[in-house]
């Protein structure tokens, strides 16, 4: 069955991803900037105040940067993780009956696997766009650190963003890093986090498809048909910011093993474990929710406006017209 769906569900994978994302990225900006914050280092106090300091000092669109790169790759990266999910729910299901928690989480568990193949580097060019206006406010803020002290780890970041006190920042685009990295390090430096990321996505897609396949069971009027539109919305919703919630701390460790960027006396880690200890022994465990409201009031909406297009079947319908227009001619 998933084989005869994929386009239309590949189309509604894309176009919710294009909506999520251009409703909530400023809030996923907030939320990159607060997680890269140290101890006795804030700019920042909370989400709002972070998102006014923005605009602010950036302008209106300084709360969009590094969103075209989310927007260019969210429509792969979801319909990946959609059509992959349908894939192996339909492959571990071949004896017609439902599948049982295990095997759900199991079809999650793949299809996380699968997305980060897109979503490591659409994170790593992401989270540099992100995270260069924070280190300005940082220079910019008096008594936080002297100015010149940026330490930059590449030579693309450090151009991003003048390093003398209360110049307006230059940016640099997302295709300057990639080249940057790709000349610099290779295909890997583009992968950077990808453990991190592995460690965020799969638990992530683990708890999120059986937590909304079984909320919206308990919506539907009867086995056969289908939740009513509200009820799948709310589902979406409530999967969505629980699993974000339960994997913040992943998310943390990989938002800061993907800066590459650090403002001074911000210490760099070696990979995953070294990150985990070295955020514990400093800023203590709370460190591991930094971001975790943001993150949750990202990815409510963003799984639950993905569930509204698979109910209204924006996909079906584009590719019934397509079909019907091949047929005509």
């Amino acid at each position: 069955v998933a084989e005869v769906h994929l386009p239309a569900k590949l189309i509604n994978g894309g176009i919710a991803g294009i909506v999520g994302v251009t409703c909530v990225f400023p809030i996923d900006l907030a939320k990159t900037r607060l997680q890269n914050q140290r101890q006795g280092q804030q700019v920042y106090k909370s989400m709002v105040d972070c998102l006014i300091k923005t605009v602010r000092s950036e302008g209106y669109f300084g709360m969009y940067r590094g969103a075209a790169v989310n927007l260019t790759l969210v429509t792969p990266e979801k319909a990946i993780k959609l059509a992959a999910n349908d894939f192996f729910r339909c492959h571990l299901s071949k004896d017609g009956r439902g599948l049982t928690v295990f095997r759900e989480m199991l079809a999650g568990c793949a299809a996380g696997m699968c997305q980060v193949i897109i979503t490591t580097p659409m994170e790593m060019l992401k989270i540099q766009l992100q995270d260069a206006g924070r280190l300005a406010a940082q220079q910019r803020k008096p008594g936080i650190i002297p100015p010149n002290r940026l330490v930059t780890t590449n030579a693309v970041l450090s151009r991003s963003y003048n390093v003398v006190p209360n110049t307006s920042p230059r940016a640099v685009s997302a295709t300057q890093i990639a080249r940057e990295l790709l000349h610099s390090q290779g295909i890997q430096g583009l992968y950077k986090g990808l453990g991190a990321t592995l460690l965020r996505d799969v638990p992530f897609s683990i708890i999120y498809f059986p937590l909304f396949a079984n909320l919206n069971k308990l919506g539907k009027p009867s086995p056969d048909a289908a939740a009513p539109f509200y009820w799948s919305f709310i589902s979406g919703c409530v999967a969505g910011s629980t699993a974000a919630v339960a994997v913040n701390p992943c998310d943390v460790v990989k938002t800061r093993l993907q800066s590459l960027s650090k403002g001074a006396n911000e210490e760099t880690y070696s990979g995953i474990i070294d990150c985990f200890s070295k955020v514990m022994k400093r800023e203590g465990p709370s460190a591991f929710l930094k971001g975790a409201g943001c993150r949750a009031l990202v990815i409510a909406p963003l799984f639950g406006i993905v569930q509204v297009m698979y109910f209204i079947g924006v996909g079906e319908f584009i590719m019934s017209q397509s079909s019907l227009k091949l047929i005509s001619d």
